[in-house]
Formats: C-alpha cells, sequence, structure tokens
C-alpha cells in the first residue's frame, strides 16, 4: 500500500547508481581478532549492560530475576527507548578499552538522547552513579535503585540531561550532538569527543550543517571529535534516509564533506571490527594533530568517522505477536508494550532477559564481576562518567576593566563600536578562554575592532589555515548555539551576537539549553559555569533599508519565559551602559544573559560613574531629562531600549516647550526584569521602590522595544495598573527611514508627548484646559513629519539633534 512501512527485519539499503570505484573512498583495514581474554570481558561487558538496560525499563521488582517473572514485577507505566541502546553500550564498552590502552582525556555526547537506559546502565557498572548518587551503590540495592526508579516519579527520565554523569548535551529535541562537541574541544587540545549520532538525528538540518564543523578546528590548540554514525535504519515509525544508504552513497557523502569513512558492520565479529576502527581513528587523529603541533599542518585535513551499522534494538525481542520487533521501528521505544497483562508478552520478558545469562555476570552482592570490570578504566578521572570537563571545568576570565573605554558623555557613540573595543581587550586577557561565535553579520553589527587583535578562525581556506583565532562567523545560528553550549559547558566563556530579527531561529535550543542548566543546579555535583550570552543588535528600530522581514525582537519573549533564577534581559541605553552591561554578564555565572542595542551612534547620557549606578539599579530616574530633576510628576515616561529612550527623552523636551505647566519624569530601565511582580525574579523591585520610581498613583506611559504583551506580563500584579500605558513594535515597518519606523509603530517623540498630555490632563487642570488644541498640533507634526519623510526620502536632520537634553528644544521639531 502506498505509505506503508515495510516490516522486514534489518531491511537492505537498495543499489545507488553511484559509481563502483566511489566505494573505494572507504578506509578497508586488515581486522586482527581481539584476545580471547579482553573479548569475553567485553562480551559480558555488554551483556550486563543491556540486561539492566532493558529492566529499567521494565522491572518495579525481581531486578536480578531471582525467580520466573509475575506480572506485579513489571511497572505500571512502561516508558523509555531500547532500540538505540545495545549500540550506545556497543560504543561505550570500546572506548572504555580505548581510554584504558592510551590514556585518553575523553568524553562521550550521545546524539540519540532517549538512549539514557544504556549511558546509565554503564554508569552503574563503572561507579559514576554510585559517586554523585549514593542510593545507587554497586550492590543490589543500588541496581534496584536505578532500575526501579527509571522513568517514574523521583528517578532518572528516559532521556540525557544533567542529572546524568559525564552529559554535556540535553537529549530532547535532536540535530545538536555534533556541534556541541565541536564546541567542546576547542582550546581542549587533549580532549577527544566521541559523539555518536543517530541516523535520524542525520536527518536535521542542524547536523547536516554540523559535519562541516572540523572545518573550524585548528589541530594545533583545539581537541578533536571523532563521529561515529549510528545506522539502525528506523526512526520511530519509518526508515531513515541514512538506513537507505548503502556503502558507496555514504562514501561520496562523507567523502564530499572532507571525512575519511569507514564502514563498521561486521555482525559476526561486531567487538574486533570496532575496536580495530576506532584504533585507527586514534591514529588518524593523532597524526593530524602532531602535524600541526610540530609546524606542519596539513592543508584540509581529513579526519575520520565511522558509519557503525547494527540492527535496531539488537540482542531484543525478534518477534513479538508474529511481527518482526529487532532490526524494524517496533523496537524503538518498548518492544513488549503490553507485558504487564499479556501473558505471552511477560514470557517473552522472560526469556529476553535471560538470554544474557544475568547469573554469570553478577556477584551475590549484586556488583558485577571482575571480568566485566577488567575493562573500566582503573583511574576514576578517566571515566567517561567522572571527567572533571563535563561537571567542574570553569575557568572564568580575567578581571575586565570597562571603564577604560568610557566614552564622553554629550557625544554621539555606536554601542557596538564602543563594545567592540572591550571585547578586543577581552580577547587579548584571555586567548585559550574566551571565543565569539558570530553568523556572518559580525562587521556588520559594527564589531569589527575585535579584528585588529585576532583573526577569524577557519581551517579550510589557505589564508586563513593554520593562523588560530577567536572569532568564528558561519552562517549557521544553529552551529553557533551548538559551539557555544558545548564550549560554555566544558569551562570556558562565550559571546554570540547576531541581528535581532534571526536569533529566534535557535529559541527551542536555547530553552533546551536553560531546561540542562536548571537540572545541573538542582543536581549539587555540578559546579556553576560561565553564562550564555547574547548580543542582540541591528534591531528592528534601524532595520528600515532590509525592510519587515528583519524587524522581530521577539527572543525577549522566549529569554523571560525561563526560570527567573535564569532569565536575564538587559536593554542599556547607551555606550558606557553596555560597557558595564557587557563587563557583568561576561563574568556572571548561570544565566541566559540577552543584550539588547544599537549599532548605529546614539547618544550618551550617562557617564561612567552614572552607568554603573544606572546599571547597578536596573532603572533610574532621569533627573537631567525631568522637569524640577523628576519631583511630584503629572506623568512618569518610560524609555526601555536606546531608540525608544532617546524618543522620550526627546518628548520630555518637546513638551518643557509646548507645555510648560506639564510636569514630567523620565525613567530608563535597562534591566527588563526589575519590572517583575516583587518576588516574582530575584531582580524585580519592591513594591516600595517599584513607586519610589514611577510613583504609587501617577499615569505611566512605556515606550519600550520589544512587544507589549512582554511588558503587560512583568508588570502584571503590580498595584494601580489601570493609569498605564504603553507603546511598542507594533509589527509595522517597511523600507523606509528611522523615524518613519518610529511613526508607524506609535514610539515617536510625537506619540510619546501625546500620551503625557492625556495622561498629565487627569492630574493638572491646566493641561488639561488646552488637551485638544496640544494633541491636533502634535498630530499635524505627525503628518508633517510623514509627508516630508515621502517627499525627501530621509529624515528631516533636526530629528536626531537633541541638544543638550535639557533645555534646547527647538532643535527638536522646527524644520
Amino acid at each position: 500500500m502506498p505509505g506503508e512501512v515495510i516490516d522486514v527485519p534489518n531491511p537492505q539499503p537498495a543499489p545507488s547508481n553511484v559509481p563502483d570505484y566511489v566505494s573505494d573512498l572507504l578506509v578497508k583495514l586488515e581486522k586482527p581478532t581481539l584476545a580471547d581474554e579482553t573479548n569475553h570481558a567485553i562480551a559480558k561487558y555488554r551483556r550486563a549492560a543491556n540486561y539492566i538496560a532493558a529492566a529499567m525499563i521494565f522491572l518495579q521488582d525481581n531486578v536480578l530475576l531471582q525467580r520466573d517473572l509475575k506480572f506485579e514485577d513489571i511497572k505500571p507505566r512502561l516508558l523509555g527507548h531500547w532500540g538505540t541502546c545495545p549500540t550506545l553500550t556497543l560504543v561505550y564498552s570500546h572506548l572504555n578499552l580505548l581510554i584504558q590502552r592510551h590514556d585518553l582525556d575523553m568524553i562521550y555526547v550521545v546524539g540519540p538522547g532517549h538512549g539514557a537506559p544504556s549511558i546509565l546502565a554503564n554508569l552503574w557498572i563503572e561507579g559514576s552513579l554510585a559517586r554523585f548518587y549514593p542510593e545507587c551503590s554497586q550492590d543490589t540495592k543500588g541496581l534496584h535503585t536505578l532500575v526501579t526508579g527509571f522513568s517514574t516519579t523521583g528517578g532518572f527520565p528516559s532521556h540525557i540531561n544533567a542529572e546524568t554523569p559525564g552529559a554535556i548535551h540535553e537529549g530532547g529535541e535532536l540535530g545538536y550532538a555534533l556541534s556541541v562537541s565541536f564546541g567542546a574541544v576547542m582550546d581542549n587540545p587533549d580532549l577527544i569527543v566521541t559523539c555518536i549520532v543517530g541516523d535520524g538525528e542525520s536527518e536535521t538540518g542542524p547536523t547536516a550543517t554540523a559535519w562541516h564543523g572540523y572545518k573550524y578546528i585548528d589541530p594545533a590548540e583545539s581537541g578533536a571529535v571523532l563521529p561515529i554514525v549510528h545506522v539502525n535504519g528506523f526512526k520511530i515509525s519509518e526508515r531513515t534516509i541514512y538506513g537507505c544508504m548503502d556503502d558507496k552513497e555514504m562514501a561520496a557523502l562523507f567523502t564530499g564533506y572532507g571525512y575519511q569513512p569507514r564502514v563498521v558492520d561486521d555482525l559476526d565479529d561486531i567487538d574486533a571490527d570496532l575496536s580495530n576502527s576506532i584504533d585507527w581513528a586514534l591514529s588518524e587523529i593523532k597524526r593530524i594533530q602532531k602535524a600541526a603541533r610540530t609546524g606542519k599542518p596539513i592543508m584540509k585535513p581529513r579526519w575520520p568517522v565511522l558509519i557503525l551499522r547494527t540492527p535496531k534494538g539488537w540482542s531484543g525481542p525478534k518477534k513479538v505477536h508474529g511481527q518482526f520487533v529487532e532490526g524494524s521501528y517496533k523496537s524503538h521505544q518498548v518492544p513488549l508494550p503490553a507485558a504487564k497483562k499479556d501473558e505471552e508478552e511477560l514470557k517473552i520478558l522472560q526469556n529476553w532477559l535471560e538470554s544474557y545469562k544475568p547469573r554469570e555476570l553478577f556477584k551475590e552482592n549484586g556488583d558485577v564481576i571482575d571480568e566485566i570490570r577488567s575493562i573500566i578504566p582503573e583511574k576514576p578521572e578517566r571515566r567517561l562518567g567522572q571527567n572533571k570537563t563535563t561537571y567542574d571545568p570553569y575557568q572564568g576570565l580575567a578581571p575586565i576593566d570597562w571603564r577604560k573605554f568610557e566614552v564622553q558623555q554629550g557625544s554621539s557613540e555606536s554601542s557596538m563600536k564602543t563594545v567592540g573595543k572591550l571585547l578586543e581587550q577581552v580577547i587579548k586577557d584571555n586567548p585559550k578562554t574566551f571565543r565569539i561565535f558570530s553568523p556572518d553579520e559580525f562587521e556588520s553589527n559594527k564589531l569589527d575592532t575585535v579584528l585588529n587583535s585576532t583573526n577569524r578562525n577557519f581551517q579550510w581556506d589557505q589564508f586563513s589555515n593554520a593562523q588560530g583565532g577567536r572569532l568564528i562567523e558561519t552562517l549557521s545560528e544553529h552551529q553557533c548555539q551548538g559551539w557555544m553550549q558545548g564550549y560554555t559547558l566544558t569551562g570556558r566563556t562565550a559571546l554570540f551576537p547576531s541581528y535581532e530579527a534571526f536569533l529566534g531561529i535557535i529559541h527551542t535550543m536555547m530553552v533546551q539549553y536553560a531546561k540542562f542548566g536548571k537540572m545541573a543546579h538542582e543536581s549539587n555535583w555540578r559546579k556553576p559555569l560561565a553564562s550564555i550570552n547574547y548580543l542582540e543588535t541591528s534591531t528592528w528600530t534601524r532595520q528600515e533599508h532590509n525592510g519587515f522581514s528583519h524587524q522581530n525582537p521577539s527572543f525577549i519573549g522566549a529569554v523571560l519565559n525561563l526560570k527567573p533564577d535564569a532569565a536575564r534581559v538587559y536593554l542599556p541605553p547607551d555606550a558606557n551602559t553596555f560597557l558595564s552591561t557587557m563587563a557583568h554578564c561576561l563574568h556572571s555565572k548561570n544565566y541566559v544573559n540577552l543584550m539588547v542595542g544599537s549599532k548605529q551612534p546614539s547618544a550618551v547620557f550617562l557617564s561612567a560613574d552614572e552607568a554603573e549606578n544606572h546599571c547597578r539599579a536596573g532603572a533610574s530616574v532621569w533627573k537631567f531629562a525631568s522637569t524640577d530633576g523628576g519631583l511630584d510628576p503629572d506623568v512618569v515616561l518610560v524609555g526601555i531600549g536606546a531608540e525608544l529612550t532617546f524618543e522620550v527623552i526627546a518628548a520630555a523636551a518637546l513638551l518643557r516647550e509646548k507645555v510648560p505647566h506639564l510636569r514630567v519624569r523620565v525613567v530608563n530601565v535597562t534591566d527588563l526584569m526589575i519590572l517583575g511582580q516583587a518576588s516574582s525574579h530575584p531582580h524585580a523591585l519592591t513594591n516600595e521602590a517599584f513607586n519610589s520610581l514611577f510613583t504609587s498613583d501617577v499615569p505611566i506611559h512605556f515606550n519600550y522595544h520589544g512587544y507589549a504583551n512582554e511588558l503587560k506580563g512583568l508588570l502584571f500584579g503590580r498595584p494601580n495598573l489601570d493609569r498605564v500605558t504603553m507603546a511598542s513594535y507594533n509589527e509595522e515597518g517597511s523600507t523606509t527611514t528611522p523615524f518613519n519606523m518610529m511613526l508607524v509603530n506609535g514610539t515617536s517623540r510625537y506619540h510619546v508627548a501625546m500620551q503625557a498630555i492625556k495622561g498629565a490632563a487627569k492630574r493638572n487642570e491646566k493641561v488639561r484646559l488646552h488637551l485638544h488644541e496640544t494633541i491636533s498640533e502634535l498630530t499635524g507634526l505627525v503628518s508633517k513629519t510623514q509627508k516630508f519623510i515621502v517627499e525627501q526620502k530621509t529624515d528631516p536632520d533636526y530629528l536626531n539633534d537633541i541638544g543638550n537634553f535639557k533645555s534646547d528644544t527647538t532643535s527638536l521639531h522646527e524644520g
């Protein structure tokens, strides 16, 4: 039938039309057999781990089969993913051997994130679970705790996450394991990350891009990634693309990517085949690194990649109710979903678990036999679950003296150009612990001062090969995010600058990382890490030239939705506040920091001292722009965001001339989180502090950079909110002028002034007396300015001049 999934075990890929000579691109090796002693030990190791993994999915009692299974031994809810587990264990066992033989510094990144049963089983066998979770001791009691608690309330979840020792990658949304692995090895010259990439995961765009990651790895300064593509042919209920590709197609694909591919598929002697292949891969890695580290780098080195073909659900039930399970999609999750109520399935489960011969594998006290222990690295710190790089790696940055880059108050300067100077110094002071991962927008975002002291790190070009570099540019935001995650989770500090409109591409990646961080914080054995830092510029307010598609501040809302102990959103209003904010964020730990700012020259309102005080408070009354220093106002005007604050100050100056009896207080908010209801966030203002800034009863108008609903959500719960009005980005804009962007979104100085007059008229009779005529005049200014823009194709010059911010108002509205 059309669309029907073929239900056959271990389907073979259809022959391709790729020429036969392409298969010669595959690496072929002589295949020595493993020593009998090692072969027996590794076989028993895998049987033990597979037994534990299967037991975790099904059993709530009788975990070592001391009697025949009964329905009451089976968990009420069967949760877990079996299909990928046997191969994850196969690789884990051989990495143990490799680490033993070569004393390697290695970690294991697992793309098939729901392979937690396998990874947890291996961690229990090697003693890593017992180290971090004493209740999972290496005895019958500890094994019972692990098995019966898996995928239940209070136990380990079915996916790999921060609770999993050795993990630096959240096993949820697929596609990012490989880019995280490349980020982890940067500036870690002795580290090897073995990354297993599922053939289902390989269908994602981020994984397809991530194969190019090694082209940004300088083997003189960084470690290496050993990718292993696990091809078992199926996803949840369909075949995979890679599973339908034969060896010639695989050879053509990975050779085109620039790798040396080798297929591992000898199921008759898989241990010898994989052991030989991993040894070869390690020798190639060492050869490439030695050349680079002795001053003779190989131009376009071809790194190894292994294509590991094994059946899905290998060693599990062959058939259930007459249908193939092993080697088909039916083994993906729970192969025996009715084991708690179906006699046939319960019997199959009994036979399946007994096929591993657990009595040969476990001692009387419940621990594994010494023969199995013989392949586990003797040094605890070398075990995959106890490598310090995965749980206590933080190195931090040298102190940042941001004040040396102070910009003169009253001048006009690009915040991004100023920040670029600061970042250049950070790179000089931290040559091995700081990197910038940027889409292809770095110079467009005015950060290019950094390039005075560093190169772009790109190894696939004759002019940049072997030149190092702290900046990596690539067009894939997914790749930048994955690299930043891997780099940060292994102890270093990174920055991700981006166009505001396109940072949302990695929204779900950021959220998944934040979830990893939440669980890490709750796991007392994981130590603090640097925050992940986003620098959002080329904002909607100045994207009038690229048009509507480049206007999208929604990433602010994505960060606001995170847990309060993680989320931080800053909108510094000028260059000096941005310097202070950047220094703070780069030194901070365990946060998701979002900094939003303008790359175009804008007014510098505050001195360095004032900027520091302002950033520390998160918001302050700007007395210089207020009447009588902000005392006894009729209305409070609040700017949040550089350009939006500029318009608020311009409106205040305009009001001083047009409505001199109107008393206005101007407030700037740079830390968005202070607005939340008291106790909703660590930075949230108490009601007393909130009222000291915004008063308790005076009308407030917010001119906000993001979406109004974000602001409404933050303010919800504050008393007396009926006095609040707000303007924000309202999904209006096209190819036009900067000021027209303000006009069409209702955030211009004229719109702010009109809202101020309407608010003040509720309290001030003099303002109310002239309300209609003043509003009419301002409405006329809107029309006049729009007509000028249409006719002249530019903004009036006077719009960008706010004099001395205090009393010179004539330039603000007269042309």
